[in-house]
């Protein structure tokens, strides 16, 4: 009986020990923030310079080749929470299903194993989140100032920029935590998003820089490639209209904000006015005005990063907290001509992933290996001690990130995205990637062109190798490859993929405009 009653009396202690034990989670997601827009990543143009997400590089481990699996906000955040491709989560673009909520989700199965949940931030899924024990997020795609905001179901607004406001509502829910349990925090920034509103304090932190400009900005889409290049409606020459470039003030600014806003930027646009630029001109000045725009957003997320950081430290949660940062996707600065996302190619398909882990990553390590945002959800389950549910489709990172190389871990990638024909026109397209090729299927509406791309003879991605002799082979093993991973995905026949175009929306967006050779779809 004594045994028995020792026992009963030890269990709890040992429960709650096993509790402190398990890490805490922190994951910072931002939107449409591009590898070279990270000095971790070397870019040679040095956009940018990021010295606290460079911090998680430092101290932890940086992945050089994380993939998307549909390039757009919402899937990419259906995928993180679900750690499922967009055709077994249901959430294949961004406005016409509604994330269904009562699916299973690692804050949900992470809740159940004892932690504490908080998402702040972005949400973009159309329901409301579940799996979390708080929420608060900005509405629909958010707001740079002033954003309004629903908690817990009800509506709040806060002045300010948002960046500064998710990341102070982050660390107050931090102070405010149960600190018996440990937790997951995602904090989901709005920046870079569209339409790039910068803090008002970093409206001149660049001191008008020139930016080296891509060598793709005035691609003009030939060797090969096809419809789905030359009818988009991405670029910089043609889409980008004044409120992209700010030669019009926001909406959503107090008369305070709007008179420090008019001040950077009315005489320089006064003098873009009297400039009358044309042509290759205007186009080089637009991404000058793009860059400065889409680089100062993210010094303030950057900023961010590091006062997360910083109050990890001074509460002493540094070193039993790991500390992700990534996006929802990479994004054009300028590559053949665009902005936006979408695309199968490196600058979309990429997305930062940085990693730290004090006592289980190796400070300043580099992964190689294809990993992607489908692997999130496996990684956390298992950091926290939950068995991995079968149906997940993604590969916890735990081995890579023990600085272990896995026999068996993935040399290929499928990738699929959807939305056509808003909001850029892009086409619709499947394919399978490896760390060399990507052979690509562009197949709505009424097309059926497979290109082929070569990373190693043509990093920039501006030739369409499908033809070339020479590549017969390869195709064959491609096309096996790609009939491979979606049998193990189940992956649905084309022909009863979720339509993810727009029915009857009327073609009175230029983004929604056929070209006189294609019918109204």
């Amino acid at each position: 009986m004594k045994y028995v009653l020792f026992i009963v009396f030890i269990l709890p202690s040992l429960v709650f020990a096993q509790q402190n034990n398990r890490p805490n989670i922190i994951f910072i997601f931002s939107d449409d923030h591009a590898n070279a827009a990270v000095s971790a990543y070397h870019d040679d143009r040095k956009l940018l310079n990021t010295p606290n997400i460079d911090r998680l590089s430092k101290e932890g481990m940086t992945f050089n080749r994380c993939l998307v699996t549909n390039a757009i906000c919402g899937p990419s955040r259906a995928t993180v929470l679900t750690g499922k491709y967009s055709h077994q989560n249901g959430f294949y673009n961004n406005e016409t299903t509604p994330f269904d909520g009562s699916q299973q989700t690692f804050p949900k199965l992470l809740q159940k194993a004892g932690y504490q949940t908080a998402l702040i931030g972005k949400w973009h899924l159309i329901s409301d989140p579940t799996g979390f024990d708080h929420w608060e997020i900005l509405v629909n795609q958010g707001q740079y100032y002033n954003p309004p905001m629903i908690k817990d179901g009800k509506k709040v607004k806060y002045e300010g920029y948002v960046t500064d406001v998710l990341t102070d509502l982050s660390l107050d829910w931090l102070n405010s935590r149960d600190t018996a349990k440990p937790f997951l925090l995602m904090c989901h920034q709005k920046a870079p998003h569209m339409p790039w509103e910068p803090n008002l304090k970093h409206l001149n932190f660049d001191n008008d820089r020139k930016y080296p400009e891509p060598p793709t900005l005035f691609d003009d889409y030939g060797n090969n490639r096809g419809l789905a290049w030359k009818d988009q409606y991405m670029s910089i020459a043609k889409t980008f209209n004044d409120d992209h470039l700010k030669l019009n003030p926001p909406v959503d600014v107090n008369e305070e904000q709007l008179k420090e806003w008019n001040k950077y930027y009315e005489p320089r646009n006064a003098a873009f006015r009297a400039s009358k630029r044309s042509g290759q001109d205007s186009i080089r000045w637009r991404y000058q005005r793009y860059m400065h725009d889409y680089l100062a957003s993210l010094v303030s997320v950057d900023e961010s990063v590091g006062k997360i950081l910083d109050y990890l430290k001074a509460h002493g949660l540094d070193k039993n907290t790991i500390v992700v940062y990534s996006s929802d996707q990479g994004f054009f600065l300028g590559e053949h001509g665009w902005f936006d996302k979408r695309w199968i190619l490196e600058e979309s398909l990429r997305t930062p992933f940085l990693c730290r882990w004090p006592g289980v990553v190796k400070p300043g390590t580099e992964n190689n290996k294809i990993v992607s945002l489908l692997d999130v959800a496996e990684t956390f389950v298992e950091v926290a001690g939950v068995p991995k549910p079968s149906d997940m489709q993604g590969n916890s990172l735990l081995p890579l990130l023990k600085g272990e190389s896995p026999k068996d871990w993935r040399t290929s990638f499928y990738y699929h995205y959807y939305e056509y024909p808003r909001w850029h026109r892009v086409r619709p397209h499947y394919g399978v990637v490896t760390d060399r090729y990507k052979l690509v299927h562009f197949y709505k509406p009424d097309l059926d062109e497979w290109e082929l791309y070569d990373l190693k003879a043509n990093p920039k991605e501006t030739i369409n190798f499908i033809k070339t002799p020479s590549y017969a082979k390869t195709i064959v093993k491609l096309k096996a490859e790609l009939s491979r991973l979606e049998k193990d995905l189940k992956v649905p026949p084309i022909s009863e993929e979720h339509r993810s175009d727009y029915g009857s929306a009327p073609f009175s967006d230029p983004a929604l405009m056929p070209l006189n050779s294609e019918k109204k779809h």
